[in-house]
């Protein structure tokens, strides 16, 4: 197989990158293709050079956001994406079962099973994990890179407390073209699969395969309410908050009286006053391990 190899060099994982240059050559793979990039939003364009170059499969070393960008550049492809999980949080890879250890997943990239998966597209931008606006967006945009290499997964509970009495934006959504809520809301979320910065599960029921994303609008406003809510949300029982109203669509359409602050995949984007965003069902395939990860659920599509 022609190997592609798409590195963010800031991330640290094991032994570095040299591990990963190691574990690829005793895999019994010679002279991969090898990219690396300091910013995980110059990833798209080495992955599209490695597509010109033939690669059979992208092996990204980082963490959701290069995810995200690789994923993206790869969605419609029939180019086998395996991760490397090397970054702080690691959602997508936590979903699929992926260890944070190079050896293992280096082996799984090259020899695990081949499975399609759905995407999530907002805009031109597909992601994997999860799309949010208004307060899931301004906590991570808050938490910068520095916050979380030192604090970890404690560098989101540390910028939640900042904003838990951000001011609701008036907003109003359409599930599959029919109105579905209209008020003010505090956040909004998109899902793919489930589980959201924290290790918090948001979505009981997500999964990859159905050709839906999962809707949830939070109109908690004030650290009570905000307590109570993530309190049932991390018990998993987040349809049971008064402040939280859930769903899911094909397509969905959210309009905000206001700009506000937007992310994908843990990637912080400009604010925006409206989203666009669609399940693309099928539209990439993941290197997986034989055993499913513990959020895979559903019909899985195991590519030929």
């Amino acid at each position: 197989m022609k190997l592609a190899v798409v590195a963010h060099r800031k991330k640290l994982l094991g032994g570095g990158l040299d591990e990963l240059r190691r574990a690829i050559e005793d895999a019994g793979v010679e002279a991969p293709l090898w990219y690396e990039v300091g910013k995980s939003r110059k990833a798209p364009k080495r992955v599209r050079k490695a597509l010109r170059h033939g690669a059979e499969v992208v092996v990204v070393w980082g963490g959701d956001g290069m995810v995200q960008r690789c994923a993206d550049a790869l969605a419609g492809t029939d180019v086998v994406l395996a991760i490397v999980p090397a970054g702080t949080a690691n959602l997508f890879a936590t979903a699929l079962g992926i260890p944070r250890d190079i050896a293992s997943a280096v082996h799984i990239g090259l020899r695990g099973r081949r499975t399609r998966y759905d995407l999530g597209r907002l805009g031109d931008e597909h992601f994997a994990v999860m799309a949010g606006a208004g307060f899931d967006a301004a906590l991570i945009d808050d938490a910068d890179r520095r916050l979380k290499q030192r604090a970890g997964k404690l560098a989101y509970l540390r910028t939640a407390l900042r904003h838990v009495r951000d001011r609701p934006v008036e907003t109003s959504v359409e599930l599959d073209g029919q109105p579905w809520f209209a008020g003010p809301a505090t956040c909004v979320l998109l899902g793919n699969i489930g589980t959201i910065a924290g290790g918090i599960d948001a979505f009981d029921d997500a999964s990859p395969f159905d050709g839906r994303l999962e809707v949830g609008v939070a109109t908690a406003h004030g650290a009570l309410q905000w307590a109570r809510t993530l309190g049932r949300m991390a018990a998993g029982r987040t349809g049971a908050s008064p402040f939280v109203r859930l769903a899911s669509a094909r397509t969905v359409t959210v309009r905000f009286a206001e700009p506000v602050l937007l992310e994908l995949d843990g990637g912080a984007r400009k604010p925006v006053r409206r989203i666009e965003a669609e399940a693309v069902p099928a539209a990439v395939t993941i290197a997986c391990p034989e055993r499913a990860g513990r959020r895979e659920s559903g019909n899985r599509r195991d590519a030929s």
